[in-house]
């Protein structure tokens, strides 16, 4: 059996650990202030803290997407929307004792720039004027290539952003038709131009392999068209068909995907031509070039991975504010509402709208501190480890099967992943997940690792 079908298995992506579905000791209101007010004091003086804004609405339905999305042509939307999303940020401001200091600001979605210019201006200019920035900050957004203008580039510009992610996922017609998801190379290389015109030092673009109809051919067609625009990040991510938790994804079948070996060759591809064109493969399904400061984080081995992606910013507290937006104080999570008339409601209210988190225990914290070693600095070490957990020692019996395929290397203190070992770091990471072995989440919940 070759590696590929070997461990073509359904697991988590790791983006936390513990993993959302084995959550189970959720913060109450008065806990989770405490436990923000403690994240603040710790790291507000020193490194900052992190604010991601999640923006959920699109005007049409992209069918390969998981994320948590609000369907609408409807623009009056917008208004209330930023107004609840400036009130959460006033529910945390009144826990803090001195200015906050913002060392990243992240917008996400959904479609970041269904939302005016004007009122994405409301928007920060509103977070910002009760806030302090930190001298190396990183502002960024996600654009729609066919919907971001000049003037929302100008005006985040003018804010503080500096790096934008476009979603280009693939340029093949056939593909775009049935993942309902349209924009044009010309789109896609005007707004670029606009970027760098105006003063962007990073433009990223998001590619998506292993979605239906994908070829070789085709893929490899648009990766030279991506490669030629000289993005300086690239997020080549692998489609999760999981048609059960998103029924959009209905509109294909298995049948309409590349699956195993031939799906592990669009990957294969992707890090083929961009190696040849400079970039360098940093953690798990994201490239860089060496001028890109998440390349140098890599080598100097600050690279972080939160809910935001991979990161050369490390901060102990991450803010979120918006729907289905994920917090984190590195010792506790929560998630805020999925839906948005109740997400509004309960903020009208005054209150935190969180319906779900997790206070990590000792044990978490201990695994959590591996995980995040092994997808950003390719291994970790557990020497002095002041918990001996029966996790560890069980993940390491584990990675003796992986260590057998050369996926890892072992010795007494430290763990190390090999080249051949680096496509598959969610398989390496599963070896240590305690929650998953206990059966306390279902592997259903996931999609598969190739």
């Amino acid at each position: 059996m070759n590696l590929t079908s070997k461990y073509n298995v359904a697991a988590p992506r790791y983006t936390s650990y513990p993993t959302v579905p084995a959550w189970t000791n959720t913060p109450n209101e008065e806990q989770w202030k405490e436990l923000v007010r403690a994240g603040f004091k710790k790291t507000n003086s020193t490194s900052g803290i992190s604010l991601y804004i999640h923006l959920p609405y699109c005007e049409s339905l992209c069918t390969y997407c998981a994320c948590n999305t609000r369907i609408t042509v409807n623009h009056k939307v917008e208004e209330p929307y930023i107004r609840t999303l400036l009130k959460e940020w006033q529910l945390y401001l009144n826990l803090f004792d001195e200015k906050p200091r913002i060392k990243e600001i992240h917008l996400g979605g959904g479609t970041p720039t269904f939302f005016s210019p004007e009122h994405l201006h409301q928007l920060i200019s509103g977070i910002l004027s009760q806030a302090e920035i930190s001298e190396q900050h990183d502002f960024s957004f996600e654009g729609h290539p066919s919907n971001t203008t000049a003037q929302h580039l100008q005006t985040l510009f003018d804010l503080g952003f500096r790096r934008v992610s476009f979603g280009i996922q693939d340029f093949d017609p056939i593909v775009q038709d049935v993942i309902n998801r349209y924009q044009s190379f010309e789109e896609v290389k005007k707004v670029t131009a606009d970027a760098r015109r105006i003063g962007y030092s990073g433009v990223n673009f998001d590619l998506v392999y292993g979605l239906p109809f994908q070829k070789l051919s085709t893929i490899t067609d648009t990766l030279q068209q991506v490669i030629a625009l000289h993005p300086d990040r690239i997020a080549f991510y692998s489609y999760a068909h999981v048609p059960w938790i998103k029924p959009g994804q209905r509109k294909f079948t298995e049948k309409d995907l590349p699956l195993d070996v031939e799906k592990r060759a669009l990957y294969e591809k992707g890090l083929e031509l961009f190696k040849e064109a400079g970039y360098e493969d940093i953690g798990m399904d994201h490239f860089a070039l060496k001028s890109d400061p998440l390349f140098e984080a890599l080598r100097s081995k600050t690279l972080h991975r939160n809910f935001m992606g991979y990161t050369d910013k490390y901060t102990r507290l991450m803010i979120s504010l918006g729907t289905s937006s994920i917090s984190d104080t590195w010792n506790s999570f929560a998630q805020n509402l999925k839906v948005v008339e109740p997400y509004i409601q309960a903020v009208e209210e005054g209150k935190f709208p969180i319906f779900k988190g997790h206070i990590l225990t000792e044990e978490d914290l201990v695994i959590r501190r591996h995980i995040l070693n092994i997808m950003c600095k390719d291994g970790t070490t557990w020497e002095g480890d002041q918990y001996n957990s029966k996790a560890i020692k069980e993940g390491l019996v584990r990675c003796r099967e992986l260590e057998k395929d050369s996926l890892v290397k072992l010795s007494e203190s430290a763990l190390e992943v090999t080249p051949t070992g680096r496509a598959f770091l969610r398989n390496i990471c599963l070896c240590f997940d305690a929650h998953f072995w206990s059966k306390t989440q279902a592997s259903a919940m996931f999609s598969s690792t190739v």
